[in-house]
């Protein structure tokens, strides 16, 4: 018998913030509630201090920048350190180049991580996550 795990929520409280596939937004994004990236952000990508917030990459979407956010569902592509002071799913077919900071993981058979992976724990939040080390920055070198 398996032991039944946290699951990831479907949505979060709040509206539904939708960037469609074609469309490019640069600069930073600050949110509540959910946000899907079907196309592309040049930004970093923030939920609001103490918001319910869930950030969903879907397949064909991309973020290139930092993410900071309490739940994040990944399937398409990331390039920049994501910090999840909750849940983080990576899906079949996501490509990560960064490092993932996390509190709970759940990595499909087919997905990619190019970083470093940094377990924290329940209590941390979002804001409070530090990286040791900028992976863009090391790419500029």
């Amino acid at each position: 018998m398996r032991n039944k795990q946290p699951q990831m929520p479907s949505t979060a409280k709040g509206a539904t913030t939708l960037i469609s596939a074609g469309t490019t937004v640069s600069g930073d994004i600050t949110f509540a509630g959910n946000l899907d990236i079907e196309g592309r952000v040049i930004g970093c990508i923030s939920a609001e201090p103490g918001a319910s917030a869930l950030l969903r990459v879907v397949a064909g979407g991309s973020v290139e920048g930092e993410i900071r956010v309490p739940s994040a569902s990944i399937s398409g592509a990331v390039k920049g350190n994501i910090y999840s002071a909750e849940n983080l799913e990576v899906s079949k077919g996501a490509v990560v180049t960064g490092d993932v900071f996390y509190n709970l993981i759940e990595m499909s058979m087919g997905s990619k991580i190019d970083g470093n992976l940094k377990h924290t724990t329940a209590s941390a939040k979002v804001e409070q996550l530090t990286s040791v080390g900028s992976v863009l920055s090391a790419d500029k070198s």
